[in-house]
């Protein structure tokens, strides 16, 4: 990393200060004429050279006397990728979706209904975060793929949903075996269960079903004693539909070790049960 000076780096914050302060002046000045054509010109000119901020800002000054005109398309269009190459999806994820609504008949409307999806796309957080973001994009590239079969686009839409599953996946994991660790174990098997429902096709499904096995027993044997003969019987139902799942799965062995151990915790229980009784 380059290290400046600091009376070097006190003037290379003075020259940004005055750029923008320039910049600023430059569309202070734009803004005061009358001449709406020429503003839009300009704002143009500030898109052109990826200046968003200048550009956002004189749009927005003529929005209103440009709606309804021929320009007023264009205007939209770049006015939403203002917002996007700002960074702020937020805003342009609404801008798209508005493009849409008033030019449903554009060239540009397919592409506008990607970008607000994508835009959703971007908003998508760190996997430990909520991931409404995630869902959302998921949801807004299916409906854009179902709509536009045809589209090039949806070859980036699907390789987009898969690494949002991925992430999604990752992060109920993570909160199930969060469980796990403290000794949530009904939350835990619960927590599993609902991963593997959730995605079936995943590669690692048998292993969460395994780990919802092994909460289910830990569950059971944790539990009071009149509890515990049910919740037994509801690993060895879990191992069977184990078996039943995944025949050819590796974890095969895990599952019948566990298996052996609910099935000699029921044996006791029985058996006390039958001393009591006599």
């Amino acid at each position: 990393m380059l290290l400046l000076h600091p009376a070097m780096y006190r003037l290379v914050l003075v020259c940004m200060a005055a750029l923008m302060l320039a910049g600023c002046s430059r569309v202070g000045k734009i803004l005061k004429s009358s001449d709406y054509d020429y503003k839009l010109k300009k704002g143009d000119e500030f898109f052109a050279k990826k200046k968003y901020t200048q550009a956002q800002t004189i749009y927005e000054d003529v929005f209103p006397v440009m709606k309804g005109t021929p320009k007023f398309e264009n205007l939209y269009y770049n006015w939403a990728y203002c917002f996007y190459n700002s960074r702020d999806f937020v805003s342009a994820e609404n801008t798209f979706k508005g493009f849409v609504e008033n030019f449903p008949n554009s060239s540009r409307a397919e592409e506008c209904e990607f970008m607000r999806a994508y835009c959703y796309y971007k908003q998508s957080p760190n996997v430990e975060l909520d991931q409404t973001p995630s869902m959302k994009a998921i949801t807004y590239l299916q409906t854009f793929i179902m709509q536009h079969p045809n589209s090039y686009r949806n070859k980036e839409a699907y390789e987009i949903i898969d690494k949002l599953r991925a992430k999604i996946e990752d992060k109920e994991y993570r909160s199930a075996n969060l469980y796990y660790n403290l000794g949530l174990y009904k939350a835990a098997g619960t927590a599993f269960s609902e991963l593997i429902n959730n995605h079936p096709d995943s590669k690692l499904a048998d292993s969460y079903k395994l780990k919802a096995i092994k909460s289910w027993y830990e569950y059971a044997k944790n539990s009071i004693d009149i509890r515990k003969e049910e919740r037994f019987e509801k690993v060895l139902n879990e191992c069977a539909d184990f078996v039943d799942r995944f025949p050819d799965s590796e974890l095969v062995g895990d599952v019948e070790r566990i298996k052996n151990l609910a099935s000699n915790n029921l044996k006791e229980i029985r058996n006390e049960q039958d001393k009591a009784s006599t």
